[in-house]
């Protein structure tokens, strides 16, 4: 007994060698991780195969090898066991609009095994807690994006599980939405102790909520880490300037200026989550510490003003990035040695399946979707 509970409070989400194979495409190949409570972060880009997880962890469906344990029981074997502890908020929309929130949450309560009268006082707990309670008896179809939202997110708590899903929680919503159910999520372990496993593609906003991320390409584990070890600081400053009339592009002057110094200088380039280019900013590597001193004594020299000199940290889209590029070098190195012919080992589609599902950018692949 000792054993199982260690195995139900320390791992909340075990997979072993866990692989899903369709006609066509193998959604996962031998992944292999432990999800330990808190929030975690399942990011992958559209058709990586976080869907497909999701539902093999329901038990709605089956994997084709492998095994894999949610607060400790098999999914093999205890599907309606799982689903009784565990609370499920579906990427899709899937609200009767002339239903309203409470008739729906209440529904879902009862579906769960509670009974009426606890039904009706966690429906109103819950559609308080996500900040719904005003408009709790209104019909559904006149919700807005982020209203049918929060509903799916009620009904995946109101029978107050151990473990939520949440998949693609802040799909179709504005920033200010977005930043409003990342809070929320956040406050779902941290008020209510209910460990949750978030899928998004939006790397920034898991940084921001997560405490563990793990990260899968098709269908495979890439990285597995808590969010502080991703976001680590690294050995550069960032250090923007302003513009004067004695230097009308300050951070060409002060690049300039660094370099003649000795110091390794180069330009931000893209923002860590793939935004724009960040044009005013130069990341400055630390050779020690009077790295800060030149870079200090520089600025003042040139007479320019100083808006942030800061340690860069680490982001999380750095990592596909950065095996891109392997990718891109490993590819490009087998182009010489074959003279530009492609592998007869195996099918343009099978060697470059992993880069698609990298850079796509429309619905779901074959992978989610089946």
């Amino acid at each position: 007994m000792a054993q199982a509970t260690t195995v139900e409070y320390v791992t909340v989400i075990a997979t072993e060698s866990l692989s899903k194979r369709f006609p066509r495409v193998t959604a996962l190949d031998r992944l292999s991780v432990d999800i330990t409570p808190g929030v975690t972060g399942l990011v992958g880009a559209n058709g990586a195969g976080k869907s497909t997880l999701i539902k093999i962890l329901l038990g709605l469906s089956p994997a084709s090898e492998g095994r894999a344990t949610v607060l400790g029981l098999d999914v093999a074997k205890d599907g309606s066991a799982i689903r009784e502890r565990v609370g499920y908020m579906p990427e899709h929309d899937c609200l009767p609009p002339d239903v309203s929130a409470t008739e729906f949450v209440v529904h879902m309560a009862r579906m769960s095994g509670l009974p009426p009268a606890a039904a009706r006082e966690r429906t109103a707990d819950t559609l308080r807690h996500v900040g719904l309670y005003e408009e709790r008896y209104r019909p559904m179809g006149g919700y807005s994006t982020g209203m049918k939202q929060r509903v799916k997110l009620a009904q995946a708590l109101v029978h107050d599980p151990r473990l939520v899903l949440l998949d693609e929680p802040t799909n179709g919503l504005d920033p200010a939405g977005r930043d409003e159910m990342l809070g929320l999520i956040r406050r779902v372990h941290t008020d209510f102790g209910i460990s949750v496993l978030v899928t998004s593609h939006l790397l920034g906003e898991l940084e921001r909520t997560c405490d563990h991320v793990v990260v899968i390409d098709g269908g495979k584990l890439l990285r597995s880490s808590s969010t502080r070890d991703f976001t680590q600081a690294t050995a550069s400053l960032a250090v923007e300037v302003t513009d004067t009339a004695a230097h009308p592009d300050g951070t060409a002057a002060l690049r300039a200026h660094l370099a003649e110094a000795g110091l390794t200088v180069r330009p931000a380039g893209r923002s860590g989550d793939g935004g724009p280019a960040s044009d005013h900013v130069l990341l400055v590597d630390v050779a020690g510490d009077e790295t800060y001193d030149v870079v200090r004594d520089a600025i003042a020299g040139l007479g320019l003003g100083l808006i942030r000199m800061e340690q860069r940290r680490h982001r999380i889209a750095e990592i596909f990035r950065d095996d891109d590029a392997h990718d891109d070098a490993a590819d490009g190195h087998a182009s010489n040695d074959t003279h530009g012919h492609a592998s007869d080992d195996a099918p343009d589609g099978d060697r470059n399946a992993t880069r698609r599902s990298r850079t796509s950018n429309g619905s779901g692949g074959a992978a989610d979707a089946a």
